[in-house]
């Protein structure tokens, strides 16, 4: 048996294990989860952004935090040191329940390391599962979300950014979906071997498929039948449109914003948010400042070249060593470049809620921060903590509490238990 090959089958042995019992775990959570008390925290006044913001089930959908978990050996429960993200700020944020973004660099791992790698990430999310089962539940439904809530307890989702991670085996992805993984971006910024990327669609020496390759309507069709939601962010805009002819659920898009504000090929047209309602989906809104802001990004594209040559010199010096660069390296660069810009205003991220809104319907928006996955947030936004002021930000446009608990989390938990529904059915 190949060396690397008994690696990753060990490995995923293992998480199976541990899985099986976390899993165990949540299943019985939502079946002896107390009767929810309100409490005076979360007492709802129509005028106040904080109460309504406290009362609300907030689900961020994108969270680059688990490559601190593998690379850093950082836990959660433990000081931010520089992140964005942690238990304490997600309790001062009011944020109830993050899907954890499970993410292989495909330049740091072959092809055929893509799997090892997943597993990794998905070992070091369920680990932090298992060593705080006070703190934290892992969570596998939008059911399990309200329990795990109820508990008073940080919900522990995950899902798969970039279908590169599956190696092409539907057998994979199922074993992923044991393992507690609920939904999958189809690409990354990379073009897979079955769907096209945004990210290198203008690129004459990648090889395309003209959207999704019959084995990526298969991937689409497969994730329907196991009940999990297919994400859309990253895609090319064919394969965007593909995916909608093929699923027979509502799709997600985790972390994209709006194309007609800033001008990236990773946000949505306004055809797509259209789409979007259309298909009863979700679009949950990036804060990456060159998603959010025009000015931002330019400046950001602007500085592409130098980057590459600083990202390069680093790669040069790990593969010297023998080793992929670790996200924290990667990302310390980036977060040098961007300070030279600067912080993209706050109201650039709440253009993009409001615009969403506006074309979608309030039915069809979400958040989906990228926290740990950016090289900075947009002024006024450092962690987790500070997602009140999007609340009352988006209150101060005229906004409902009714609206707010919609965005912060209940269209998540309709289009999450919709393709759990629509699960093993023809």
């Amino acid at each position: 048996m190949d060396a690397l090959l008994k690696t990753k089958i060990l490995s995923l042995a293992a998480s199976t294990l541990l899985a099986i019992t976390l899993i165990a775990h949540a299943q019985t959570a939502v079946q002896t989860a107390p009767p929810h008390k309100p409490s005076g925290k979360r007492k709802m006044t129509q005028l106040d952004p904080a109460a309504v913001h406290n009362s609300a089930i907030v689900i961020d959908t994108h969270a680059d935090t688990p490559q601190r978990f593998v690379d850093e050996q950082w836990d959660f429960t433990g000081p931010l040191n520089g992140g964005m993200l942690n238990f304490d700020s997600a309790k001062q944020g009011n944020l109830d329940a993050q899907f954890f973004s499970i993410w292989v660099d495909p330049a740091q791992y072959a092809a055929n390391a893509s799997a090892h790698r997943t597993l990794a990430l998905i070992d070091g999310t369920l680990e932090q599962v298992r060593k705080h089962p006070d703190k934290l539940q892992l969570a596998l439904s939008a059911d399990d979300i309200l329990a795990v809530h109820r508990h008073e307890k940080f919900a522990v989702l995950m899902g798969i950014e970039g279908g590169h991670s599956i190696e092409n085996s539907l057998d994979l992805l199922r074993h992923y979906y044991s393992l507690g993984v609920r939904y999958m971006t189809l690409t990354w910024s990379n073009t897979n071997d079955w769907a096209d990327s945004s990210g290198d669609i203008d690129d004459p020496t990648v090889t395309h498929h003209d959207g999704l390759t019959p084995f990526g309507k298969d991937v689409v069709s497969e994730m329907n039948h196991l009940g999990m939601m297919v994400d859309i962010s990253h895609v090319s805009d064919k394969t965007f449109w593909d995916v909608l002819a093929t699923t027979r659920t509502s799709i997600i898009a985790s972390h994209s914003s709006a194309r007609a504000l800033t001008a990236a090929g990773r946000n949505m047209t306004d055809d797509m948010l259209r789409a979007m309602a259309k298909n009863n989906g979700v679009v949950m809104v990036n804060f990456f400042p060159a998603f959010i802001d025009e000015n931002w990004r330019q400046a950001w594209s602007t500085q592409a070249p130098e980057r590459k040559k600083a990202q390069d010199a680093l790669e040069a010096e790990y593969k010297a060593k023998g080793l992929p660069v670790p996200y924290t390296a990667s990302d310390k660069v980036d977060r040098e470049f961007a300070a030279r810009i600067g912080r993209a205003p706050f109201s650039s991220l709440i253009d993009h809620f409001d615009h969403v809104i506006k074309v979608a319907g309030i039915d069809h928006v979400g958040i989906g921060t990228d926290f740990d996955g950016i090289p900075v947030p947009p002024a006024g936004i450092d962690s987790a903590a500070d997602l009140p002021k999007v609340t009352a930000a988006l209150m101060a446009r005229g906004y409902s509490a009714e609206d707010m608990h919609k965005l912060l989390g209940g269209n998540l938990l309709r289009v999450f238990r919709a393709v759990q529904a629509a699960a093993d059915k023809p």
